[in-house]
């Protein structure tokens, strides 16, 4: 039986926390900052959760 390989891009945009859910960063940091709140940026500094209906396809690409 071969190893299964994760999905790279998925690796790198997904953790595993301790409790076996799954986190995920936040979209909208990378440019046109200037018009967003600081309030708005320093929010999307936070990791949030991936909803639990996605959850269990993203963790089979994550390579189990």
């Amino acid at each position: 039986m071969p190893k299964v390989k994760s999905r790279k891009s998925v690796a790198k945009r997904f953790r595993l926390t301790g409790s076996g859910r799954v986190r995920r960063y936040k979209a909208n940091k990378s440019h046109i900052l200037t018009k967003k709140t600081s309030k708005r940026k320093r929010r999307l500094r936070q990791p949030g959760m991936v909803s639990r209906a996605d959850e269990k396809r993203i963790r089979r690409q994550l390579g189990g």
